[in-house]
């Protein structure tokens, strides 16, 4: 079947990694029903579920005839552990059983974290919901697993591009710290391929730009802005930035606003080893197009075409 034979289910579709894959599904002439919290303006080819992960009728519209799902929506940040179990695994476990049992190929979103389960809620939850995927009876599953994703328009990672305009930035980290990256429109189009390719249902495969041994801070820093010599980071302690994720969580639950910095977080970023091993997609003959050595001086282009650096 071509794609424009097939209906896909999407959740996340207007995320920042979401809205890549959407995109890479209709450039493939994919059906998609697509779950958003909020009105969207129509689109040929798209239905538009309302809707999020806790709504279990509007799931079981979303996933109605679909071909595939492609799941990609979770919780990124939170104030309690109890929030992202939740919505990622919770979310996970309702769109599951949206399916009641009908075969389907489900290709499901997790994160490089839940290799890591005891650093933070985030990657505990990230990695009971693959437990959930891998158990699920009838379920044709595939686990794509990224490490950090970045690309035009992310803010998560607007924090590195700004630290490069620096010579000694303060960062996370340490000099043995490595981790791998992947580009935002490989990782959608990685997403949409494990639909299809062959040799990875029921695995876990580990998506990155395909850089074996990964990236220290200041390679990273120096693909940015191009000054292999410039940058010489001061590198905050794991004990430090996990006090100050403290301290930023403690305003928040005052505040009511939703921290991105907590001790957990820092955990995770402080980790010295984000690098991505297993040969899975590549196996089955996937292969990222975007280098970082090309794709993170573009993303700094991005930004500074819309204001986001000086």
């Amino acid at each position: 079947m071509t794609g424009a034979d097939r209906h896909v289910a999407l959740t996340g579709a207007t995320g920042f990694v979401g809205t890549a894959v959407l995109e890479e599904l209709l450039q493939q002439g994919f059906r998609v029903s697509a779950l958003a919290r909020r009105d969207q303006p129509a689109r040929d080819g798209v239905t538009w579920i309302p809707g999020d992960l806790t709504d279990e009728t509007a799931l079981s519209t979303l996933v109605a005839g679909a071909d595939a799902v492609i799941h990609v929506a979770g919780l990124i940040k939170a104030r309690r552990r109890t929030e992202f179990f939740d919505i990622n695994k919770g979310g996970t476990a309702r769109l599951i059983a949206a399916l009641d049992g009908r075969p389907a190929r489900f290709i499901h979103l997790s994160s490089l974290a839940a290799r890591e389960p005891a650093l933070s809620g985030y990657a505990a939850s990230k990695a009971a919901a693959e437990v959930l995927v891998r158990s699920a009876p009838a379920l044709d599953w595939t686990i794509l697993r990224p490490p950090a994703v970045y690309g035009p328009g992310d803010r998560e990672t607007l924090v590195f591009f700004k630290a490069a305009r620096e010579r000694r930035p303060f960062l996370p980290g340490g000099t043995a710290h490595r981790t791998s990256l992947v580009h935002v429109a490989d990782l959608a189009a990685a997403l949409v391929a494990a639909i299809d390719l062959p040799g990875i249902s029921a695995r876990i495969a580990e998506v990155h730009d395909g850089e074996p041994k990964g990236y220290a801070i200041r390679e990273v820093l120096a693909m940015i802005d191009g000054r292999p010599d410039f940058h010489h980071p001061i590198f905050l302690p794991g004990g430090l930035l996990q006090v100050v994720g403290g301290a930023i969580w403690l305003a928040s639950t005052i505040s009511g606003t939703v921290p991105m910095l907590t001790p957990g977080k820092a955990r995770e970023l402080t980790h010295v080893d984000w690098v991505c091993r297993d040969t899975v997609l590549a196996d089955a003959g996937w292969r990222a197009a975007i280098p970082a050595a090309r794709g993170l001086p573009e993303t700094r282009a991005w930004y500074e075409a819309h204001g986001d650096l000086p």
